[in-house]
């Protein structure tokens, strides 16, 4: 499995995709975020030479999440399934969103949601070259803010699992942790994408009394919303039970937080025993 954190500033995008003999199989996207400068529509158009993404995942429905969800249907990709938290019915969803503005991206996930409600003829778990993902969410009105309302999407291959929480907050964290299967996902986690860009109100203490990641890695960019304060914390989490934490191949240096802000795009490369190797765009 090739999994690749690409740096959105303070946004969300991730790509996956399976290797068979160097080629690449089925791809996978975890948000559509973007910045002024980098766009996964026009990477996947021209840098992969695809017009089609398999798999949408959208963890949270706010602007830098999708950033470049219009952008695909401008850019004539054709998304073949799209999975995100049901909750709340587009129509409940249209006014929450109102309150904040709407844009061409938040419109386009509106409207989708009547289209995408069909059966899914290629099963993710089925069709992905042995990588499976589960979902957890909140449901409306139990909580009726987006964040809280995030999608939580567990990926994993021969036994490496990541964890992309979306944005959930303690409250949204703390229900999802009433469920038994959620807690024993939860076990199993090498790499926690931190919560809410690494924001205070992402951080749930109460999610490592089950969750011990071998490294956490943060989406963001240069002092917003104080998320550089929190990385001590994380770091400590992961000291915790993993004191080396994990080794990144491209500095040979041990880490235990990895953030976009200073590694840019963050991969990792899985093979079929599990072990992975971890590369990133810059230095650290």
């Amino acid at each position: 499995m090739l999994l690749r954190v690409w740096d959105v500033e303070h946004g969300a995008c991730a790509m996956l995709h399976h290797l068979q003999s160097g080629v690449a199989g089925k791809l996978a996207m975890i948000d559509s975020g973007s910045t002024n400068g980098w766009r996964p529509s026009t990477f996947i158009k021209n840098s992969l030479g695809r017009n089609q993404l398999d798999y949408l995942f959208i963890t949270n429905a706010d602007q830098d999440h999708m950033s470049d969800l219009d952008g695909l249907w401008q850019e004539g990709i054709d998304v073949k399934t799209l999975i995100r938290n049901p909750h709340p019915p587009a129509d409940e969803l249209r006014k929450i969103k109102a309150a904040g503005g709407m844009s061409n991206d938040i419109e386009r996930f509106l409207r989708i949601h009547s289209s995408y409600n069909q059966t899914v003829t290629e099963p993710f778990n089925d069709h992905m070259g042995g990588i499976t993902r589960k979902t957890f969410f909140n449901k409306f009105p139990d909580f009726t803010d987006t964040n809280n309302l995030s999608c939580a999407v567990f990926i994993e291959f021969a036994g490496f699992r990541v964890l992309f929480p979306g944005d959930l907050e303690e409250d949204g964290w703390l229900a999802l942790l009433q469920r038994q299967d959620f807690r024993q996902e939860l076990a199993g986690v090498d790499v926690l994408i931190a919560a809410h860009h690494g924001r205070e109100n992402g951080y749930c203490d109460d999610v490592f009394n089950y969750c011990r990641p071998r490294t956490v890695v943060m989406s963001d960019k240069a002092i917003v919303h104080d998320t550089q304060g929190m990385t001590q914390t994380y770091r400590q989490r992961v000291i915790d039970n993993w004191p080396n934490g994990v080794k990144v191949a491209t500095t040979m240096k041990d880490r235990h937080v990895l953030t976009t802000r200073r590694d840019g795009w963050i991969q990792f490369a899985v093979d079929a025993g599990g072990n992975f190797t971890i590369t990133t765009e810059k230095a650290g």
